[in-house]
């Protein structure tokens, strides 16, 4: 990418990928922007499980309802998870790993979407946090916050239209601006 704003502006979830693996050089740059971000107090509580291997980016498919069958087709699954016990902000600061993850992937000129899987249900009703942990015999003390799907994109996206930005939502000083 050029600078942050055109790579900001070119990231777009991708959920169609190719059948194309991931090099291990990828791979590494991926976990060094998510070991990179910042933490509350570098408590550094997050930890990802990295996942290739296809029959269990197929099982981790089946995580969440609906929004999640894409999995399947990704060259790579990032599970965040995070240790509460080490940060009272672990959903903050997995969150801001997680969108790391795509942002590099992006830069790196792959695709990416994020899977939410903190409060979401498989469609049997079976909390999708504890369907991923038993997927991937995650601790107990572990909390599931995403899984951010990354491959090589089977199609192209527009860039984000700064046309359709919500100045309505951005206030000075105080709310409303008045």
């Amino acid at each position: 990418m050029e600078n942050f704003n055109e790579l900001i502006k070119a990231r777009r979830s991708m959920r169609k990928f190719t059948e194309e693996t991931l090099e291990q050089e990828q791979v590494v740059t991926l976990m060094k922007a998510a070991l990179m971000a910042p933490a509350s107090k570098r408590s550094n509580c997050w930890q990802f499980i990295v996942v290739d291997d296809k029959e269990t980016l197929k099982r981790l498919s089946a995580c969440k309802a609906q929004s999640a069958s894409f999995i399947a087709d990704a060259a790579l699954a990032v599970v965040v998870v995070a240790d509460p016990l080490l940060s009272d902000v672990w959903i903050e600061d997995a969150s801001i790993a997680s969108i790391f993850i795509q942002l590099q992937a992006e830069d790196l000129g792959l695709g990416s979407c994020w899977v939410q899987i903190r409060n979401r249900f498989t469609a049997d009703g079976t909390p999708s946090d504890e369907y991923v942990r038993s997927v991937l015999d995650i601790p107990l003390q572990l909390q599931v916050l995403s899984i951010i799907a990354v491959g090589h994109k089977d199609m192209e996206r527009k860039p984000f239209n700064e046309d359709f930005l919500q100045w309505e939502k951005v206030h000075i000083n105080k709310y409303g601006g008045k």
